[in-house]
């Protein structure tokens, strides 16, 4: 038979994931035996050469339960039922789609949302429904962007499955790829080696060292979140060392006291959160590479105009 399409494949991937902590190539090995694939469907791979497709399918429809809360990752390279999902099971579904998880608020609000916090404004998620309407840009669009909120998820969970000191080095490696701190070298130096109260690093704004930003970095779960009293005690802080500028970063969220608190401030205090962690890591190439290239080409109507 023919690979299933991921949608098809997350109630046999959930009930895989049912049994305790897994890993995609497991659940690969488990699927293609029950579906009685051909070696030769086993192995086939995508287009771009660099992955197999059951493989591909299988990660795309774990990804999308994972953002309707029916699967966790305890993990690095690891999955399960979450109990959402574990209860989802117990109702004997005969399929789960993107219809199924849409039931889900959390699942809805990340499939209807842009897909990015910074302003920038994508194509909508084009829907299984409206393919035939759509044209090949708007699928190509669409997908992108698909992707590209997959990707910044995948990117925040290996963060908080690494150790301090290593999300240490990703705001080194961030700063000095967005200009800051001259070389790596001498960011390295300044940052999380400061252990003034409620500062972990300082790093030059500028290569001649004429101003300094203050650093802040929480490496939290998704779940805790910062709030006012973290962020004025960061700023207290700053007030403390005569610093004007500031930074607190952190892998979850801000609370919305503590936005709220930093709008009206005599010092410049940034506040980054996972979102927008991820998305600058994505944008200056931090723990992530280009994995293909693709162009499209138009007609050159000059080319063909007259004379």
């Amino acid at each position: 038979m023919t690979i299933p399409d991921y949608q098809t494949l997350m109630l046999p991937v959930l009930k895989a994931a049912s049994g305790g902590d897994t890993r995609v190539p497991d659940v690969a090995d488990r699927l293609a035996d029950d579906l009685s694939l051909s070696e030769t469907e086993r192995d086939e791979l995508l287009p771009s050469g660099r992955q197999r497709v059951l493989h591909n399918r299988i990660h795309w429809a774990k990804f999308y339960m994972t953002k309707a809360g029916l699967i966790d990752s305890p993990s690095r390279g690891r999955f399960r039922a979450s109990d959402a999902g574990t209860a989802l099971l117990a109702t004997l579904p005969a399929t789960i789609d993107v219809d199924t998880l849409k039931t889900y608020p959390a699942f809805l609000e990340w499939y209807e949302k842009p897909a990015s916090t910074t302003g920038a404004a994508k194509a909508p998620v084009v829907r299984a429904a409206a393919v035939a309407e759509a044209t090949p840009e708007e699928q190509i669009d669409s997908a992108h962007a698909i992707i590209h909120s997959a990707l910044k998820a995948d990117l925040l969970q290996r963060v908080l499955a690494q150790n301090p000191t290593f999300f240490e080095g990703v705001i080194v490696d961030l700063l000095v790829s967005m200009g800051y701190g001259g070389t790596h070298e001498r960011a390295a130096l300044r940052l999380g080696k400061s252990g003034d109260g409620g500062i972990d690093g300082v790093i030059d704004e500028d290569r001649l060292g004429l101003d300094r930003i203050y650093v802040q970095a929480k490496r939290y779960s998704a779940h805790v979140g910062v709030g006012r009293p973290e962020v004025q005690a960061f700023v207290g802080s700053l007030v403390g060392l005569g610093a004007t500028k500031g930074v607190f970063v952190t892998t979850s969220t801000f609370s919305v006291p503590a936005v709220q608190f930093v709008e009206h401030l005599p010092q410049r205090v940034i506040l980054i959160d996972g979102d927008r962690l991820a998305e600058l890591m994505v944008e200056h190439d931090v723990g992530v590479r280009t994995s293909r290239t693709i162009k499209i080409k138009r007609l050159d109507e000059d080319f063909f105009a007259d004379e």
